[in-house]
């Protein structure tokens, strides 16, 4: 307590010899020392500095890297897997849908022929429901040669009607041509990994055979929506996009031009709720991360705008948010809470695109008015 104040003019100082701005340089002292009030030991403060100088020249250098092992080290930390493919796509990596003729357990990198940085590979660890051990017969089958078919990774594989189910859910049948609505008509229709005898005692295959030439294809937020259910993030779309016909009606800006909004303009804007949050000491404040499908946006909700719109604030999946833009000196731009509408159905809207009788998400048995469209958010109390 009371000690960071030494280093004040040599930190200051030496940026300055260095070309930043004084006053810049300044403000960033300031903000140390505000966290120097937390009173974290030296030992501490040093060794968590040390993993953040790494962890960011990786992400700065390296993002295809850090995205991997972030990924494979899930479940962990502030943001889901969605939120890190979007900001490793935003730096230039190239993400790859999980396929059953390129994907081991973890994520990893291929390489890209005259390119320097790899495309990450997600790996079958992200499929909802999927098993390590199924993952592991696929890569130990493949790796006398490639599948060419359904038929051909069920019998190398021996792997039981419900690992080829979540595969096709997720879409995880591409290099064998088959779309997702196609891959769960020909994994339903595949025949067990016993043998059938009456079948065979006929001398009749026991597999319904190849999808019908009709099926119809899924629409593109129907596809999405069956990524989300299955994986828990799209490389073909956001959510919030097939919606934003109706969020335009209701008033409401993207989150990307609500960053460039002037301070203290009264906005909206919609979006699905990644993350909740009320510290402590922030003296029942809550912080809400809303995510479009242009950029995040940050939300204060004030406590007595809190206890007004609790069920909203805690509960809802999307909202629809009113309030004012603030920016601080340092350009970090929020949106001050002053009314929530819970915006949740409308992600049913998506879902209920399809076509009566079809099924394109995971159901597991469940009725599908119960299926989420999209995972619950990251809360922290």
């Amino acid at each position: 307590m009371g000690t960071i104040g030494h280093y004040e003019t040599m930190m200051v100082g030496r940026m300055i010899d260095r070309g930043y701005d004084p006053e810049f340089a300044q403000r960033c002292f300031a903000q140390i020392k505000g966290f120097g009030e937390y009173g974290f030991p030296e030992s501490h403060a040093c060794s968590f500095a040390h993993l953040v100088y790494i962890s960011s020249w990786v992400k700065c250098f390296y993002p295809d890297v850090f995205t991997a092992a972030l990924l494979n080290s899930q479940p962990m930390g502030f943001y889901a897997p969605a939120q890190l493919v979007r900001d490793a796509r935003e730096h230039g990596v190239e993400v790859r849908h999980p396929d059953v003729n390129a994907s081991g357990w973890d994520a990893h990198l291929e390489h890209r022929p005259g390119e320097a940085q790899h495309a990450l590979r997600l790996g079958m660890r992200a499929i909802d429901g999927f098993r390590e051990v199924w993952a592991q017969a696929i890569v130990v089958a493949r790796e006398a040669a490639p599948f060419h078919d359904l038929e051909d990774l069920r019998r190398r594989t021996a792997l039981p009607p419900a690992a080829l189910d979540r595969l096709a859910e997720a879409d995880a049948y591409g290099s064998l041509e088959l779309s997702r609505r196609q891959g769960m008509w020909a994994a339903k229709g595949a025949p067990l990994a016993s043998s059938a005898p009456l079948f065979e005692a006929m001398g009749l295959d026991e597999a319904d055979g190849s999808p019908p030439a009709a099926l119809p294809r899924l629409t593109e937020a129907e596809e999405v929506v069956g990524d989300y259910q299955s994986i828990r993030l799209s490389l073909k779309g956001h959510p919030v996009a097939y919606l934003r016909e109706r969020l335009t009606k209701a008033g409401a800006i993207t989150a990307e031009a609500y960053k460039v909004a002037r301070d203290n303009r009264r906005v909206t804007i919609g979006g699905v709720v990644l993350v909740r949050q009320r510290p402590g000491s922030a003296k029942g404040v809550v912080f809400l991360t809303l995510e479009d499908e242009t950029a995040v946006a940050n939300l204060v909700v004030w406590p007595d705008v809190f206890e007004r719109l609790r069920p909203v604030a805690m509960g809802a999946r999307m909202v629809l948010a009113t309030g004012r833009v603030q920016r601080s000196e340092e350009g970090v731009t929020h949106l001050v809470v002053e009314d929530l509408i819970d915006w949740t159905p409308m992600l049913g809207d998506l879902s209920a695109q399809t076509a009566p009788g079809s099924a394109h998400a995971p159901s597991r048995g469940r009725h599908p008015r119960d299926v989420r469209v999209l995972p619950g958010s990251r809360d922290f109390h």
